[in-house]
C-alpha cells in the first residue's frame, strides 16, 4: 500500500489511507487537513479538517471536476502553516494526480516536469494512463491566460468536512482565476520543484520522464483512449 508518508512541498504530503488514520504521524508532521479521495472517503478523525472525494481509481474517471478546491484546500492549509495530507486508497495514482494538478497551477511547470518532481519524493506515484491524460488537457487548455477571468467562490474550506457528488462541473481556466485569487506566488514552490529534480537526477533513479519515456509522456495521449 504506497510507501508510506512523503513530503513532497513545505507542509504537502502524499500517503496511503493508513496514513490518514495514524494521529501521531499527522501530529508529528504537523497536519490539520487531510483531502480524502477513493471511493468510500469520509472523515475519520476528530479534530481534522477534511475534504472528501469520492472517486474510483479507473481511466473513465473525471478527476478534473475535482482540481480547483482541491487545489484551494491544499493552498489554505499551508497559507496557514498547517500540513495537509493527500492520500487514496494506496497513495499512487488518484492523490497524485490532485497533487501534480496543483503543483501545476502554483509552479511553472507542465504534468510531465511535475510528476517527475513527485516521484522524486515518492517513487511509487504512478496516475493511470486516464489520469495522465487529463492532466495532459489540464495543462493545456485550462492553465491557459485569459484576459478576463472568471472569478467563482467556493466554501470548500470553510467547513470541517463536506462530500463532493460524481458530477461534471464547468471547465475553467486556472491559473488566470489563481492570480486574481492569490496574486503573486506564495511560498518558493518552483525552487522545491527543481531542487526534487536535481536530487532525482543525482540519486540516479530512473525517471518517468527520461530518454524516450519523456518523448513518450510530452506526445499527445491516444486519442483512442476510452473515457
Amino acid at each position: 500500500m504506497g510507501n508510506g508518508i512523503n513530503k513532497i512541498l513545505p507542509d504537502l504530503y502524499l500517503g496511503n489511507m493508513r496514513d490518514a488514520r495514524d494521529p501521531e504521524l499527522l501530529a508529528q508532521h504537523n497536519i490539520t487537513h487531510i483531502l480524502s479521495v477513493h471511493d468510500t472517503a469520509a472523515p475519520v478523525l476528530e479534530g481534522v479538517t477534511y475534504l472528501c472525494i469520492s472517486a474510483s481509481d479507473h481511466s473513465k474517471q473525471n478527476l478534473t471536476q475535482y482540481f480547483r478546491d482541491s487545489i484551494v484546500f491544499i493552498h489554505e492549509s499551508r497559507l496557514k502553516g498547517e500540513g495537509c495530507l493527500v492520500h487514496c486508497v494506496a497513495g499512487v495514482s488518484r492523490s497524485v494526480t490532485l497533487v501534480v494538478a496543483y503543483i501545476m497551477t502554483v509552479t511553472d511547470c507542465g504534468w510531465v516536469e511535475a510528476l517527475a518532481a513527485v516521484r522524486s519524493a515518492r517513487p511509487c506515484a504512478g496516475p493511470n494512463l486516464g489520469f495522465l491524460r487529463q492532466l495532459e488537457e489540464f495543462e493545456n487548455t485550462q492553465l491557459a491566460e485569459l484576459p478576463h477571468p472568471c472569478l467563482q467562490t467556493s466554501d470548500a474550506v470553510s467547513r470541517t468536512f463536506f462530500f463532493w457528488p460524481k458530477r461534471a462541473r464547468e471547465p475553467e481556466r486556472y491559473r488566470a482565476w489563481w492570480k486574481e485569487k492569490y496574486g503573486q506566488k506564495s511560498f518558493k514552490d518552483d525552487e522545491e520543484i527543481q531542487r526534487l529534480l536535481a536530487q532525482k537526477s543525482s540519486d540516479g533513479r530512473v525517471s518517468v520522464v527520461s530518454g524516450s519515456m519523456a518523448d513518450h509522456l510530452k506526445a499527445p495521449l491516444p486519442s483512442s483512449l476510452d473515457f
